[in-house]
């Protein structure tokens, strides 16, 4: 899915403040070298956050936009070390429940739609 069509996505699927939160989260875990999605899901969640970058958030704002930039030009070990930290914290401000739900609305809603599976990419 290209970057068009995941802002196409977006137009047509609007994300609450709380949505972006969790697109934040999902991006500092990729981040951090600690996602486990495979490497189309990763392509597609860096859209997704791309596309509601600028969008508030109810937790999470310019401090984490601003890290999450940083770390997409140049991420050493000790930049990565931070964000983990980010992530972990922001991780535990957003419930699993919500996290899970979320992830299950972007599939359900067709986020994913038409992209290969990792065994299809190989």
């Amino acid at each position: 899915m290209t970057a068009d069509l995941v802002r196409d996505w977006v137009q047509a699927h609007p994300l609450s403040p709380g949505d972006v939160d969790c697109v934040t989260a999902v991006m500092l875990k990729i981040l951090d070298g600690k996602c486990k999605m495979g490497a189309v899901d990763k392509l597609v969640m860096a859209a997704l956050y791309d596309a509601v970058k600028s969008r508030p958030g109810l937790r999470f704002g310019d401090e984490f936009h601003a890290l999450i930039a940083s770390a997409r030009e140049s991420a050493d070990e000790t930049l990565k070390d931070f964000i983990y930290e980010k992530r972990v914290l922001a991780e535990t401000a957003i419930s699993r429940p919500v996290m899970k739900a979320f992830k299950a609305m972007i599939r359900q809603q067709g986020l994913f739609a038409g992209m290969p599976s990792e065994e299809e990419s190989k």
